[in-house]
């Protein structure tokens, strides 16, 4: 493959890289290029989250160790990692990679270099691979003034999110060249192990606990706090590897919700979310689940110290009473775990809502009938509820419950709930319009008669 012109010297992406034990950086930045080479599943699945459509016709050449014209002997140790050249008929597009493993982050300042090295040598994109989650690869964890985007894009992927596009591939079947899928075998193995650097999400940010400490002393939070800000921050790192840990359990792709102007603004999103936290005194995030019958609310409530997970879906319609409304639901989770599990009966306008273990409804559906209203729930939520108590401050204790409750109330509650449908309309058993006709028949016969008659 030949080099770019801008490009004076670099390597050939290889899945077996020969290079120094101490490298893991190199190592695995030159595994996952070669990689998106040579599986055409895994790059299309890649690419297409940075807004490239990847046609069976389409070309891809990789490379790393890359040096550009614009280098020189001052810029050594901030030259990227790999640079990915994708043809697509008479079109090319190119990204500059840089990637870090393990703890290691990537600065504002190196950042702002690789963006200079690109728009210099006409390159379309940047794209960092690190350890860190962010909603979306629009949205990049280190902030950069716009002012250096003009002519450039610039994305993030976690290394876990390429984890989890090679297991959806794998387990979908999407991949069909033995040989190919053999590839990606291996460089899912390479990436899985801990060996590679490659890390989930596992711990809140340092100041977790005094924040935790502040809510339960009734101490004042203030958004524009270090304490605040590093707070929302881990929690949008956390929610997105949520999001990718239910993703590999389910073998389909399940993403967040998150709406319309916080997709467009990242820094928007988490001012938003810093004065939620301070006002509220909660994290919240909201999961998309595939052919579910409902969204999947998790709430993690600082004032309780509990973790909530929730899925609410309307009532059937056809059923005119409490009861039989509320036999629908509990059929439906006959055989769930009732430990910890809620379920709260929603009525429309004013009128009283209702609320109880999930145990004393399947026992008896009475217990959700409102003392004060004749009015029949129009929604059911099911909800769960851990409390952590004094572990709920614990940076790592935290994740590790959250991501244990989660997944556990989906199986338990999410999988087994079916929205309802209503049932389609019966045939009736006569045409009205044949009976209107016959009825005119009998009339102009009943007629007739009358003027025989007379």
């Amino acid at each position: 493959m030949d080099l770019p012109s801008y490009v004076t010297r670099a390597e050939v992406a290889r899945l077996i890289p020969v290079v120094a034990d101490t490298n893991r950086e190199q190592r695995a930045a030159s595994i996952l290029l070669a990689a998106l080479r040579g599986v055409y599943e895994f790059r299309q699945a890649m690419l297409s989250s940075v807004g490239q459509r990847v046609g069976n016709r389409a070309s891809m050449d990789t490379w790393t160790e890359v040096v550009l014209e614009t280098d020189d002997a001052t810029t050594k140790s901030d030259r990227p990692d790999g640079l990915i050249v994708l043809g697509t008929g008479r079109k090319q597009w190119s990204a500059l990679i840089e990637a870090k493993i393990g703890n290691v982050d990537i600065g504002e300042e190196q950042l702002k270099h690789y963006l200079q090295q690109a728009k210099k040598n006409k390159i379309d994109a940047v794209i960092t691979i690190t350890n860190q989650f962010v909603a979306m690869p629009s949205h990049h964890p280190v902030k950069v003034a716009k002012s250096l985007l003009k002519g450039v894009e610039l994305y993030h992927w976690s290394w876990m999110y390429a984890v989890t596009q090679a297991t959806l591939l794998l387990e979908s079947g999407e991949v069909t060249s033995p040989d190919q899928k053999f590839i990606l075998e291996e460089v899912l193995r390479y990436l899985s192990h801990d060996s590679s650097g490659v890390s989930r999400f596992d711990s809140m940010n340092r100041e977790w606990k005094e924040v935790v400490g502040k809510v339960k002393s009734g101490a004042p939070l203030s958004k524009n706090t270090s304490e605040v800000e590093n707070t929302v921050s881990s929690w949008h790192q956390e929610q997105r590897d949520l999001c990718l840990v239910m993703s590999r359990k389910l073998g389909r792709s399940v993403k967040q919700k998150i709406q319309k102007s916080h997709r467009a603004d990242p820094i928007q999103r988490l001012k938003d979310d810093c004065e939620t936290l301070v006002k509220d005194k909660n994290l919240y995030c909201c999961l998309d689940v595939p052919d579910a019958a409902a969204d999947m609310d998790v709430t993690a409530d600082i004032t309780k110290r509990t973790i909530v997970c929730s899925m609410r879906v309307g009532a059937p319609l056809d059923k005119k009473s409490c009861s039989a409304r509320v036999n629908w639901l509990i059929r439906q989770l006959a055989k769930a775990e009732t430990e910890s599990m809620f379920v709260k009966a929603i009525r429309p306008g004013r009128a009283e809502e209702s609320q109880a273990p999930l145990a004393q409804v399947m026992a008896n559906p009475a217990v959700l009938e409102s003392a004060t209203s004749s009015v029949v729930p129009s929604a059911f939520e099911v909800f769960y509820m851990a409390d952590l108590g004094a572990r709920f401050a614990g940076n790592k204790v935290f994740i590790e419950e959250l991501e244990k409750a989660v997944p556990h109330f989906y199986q338990q509650v999410g999988q087994k709930l079916r929205a309802w449908v209503a049932p389609p309309p019966k045939l009736q058993r006569r045409d009205p319009a044949e009976q209107e006709s016959d009825d005119e028949h009998s009339e102009s016969i009943s007629s007739a008669e009358t003027r025989d008659e007379a």
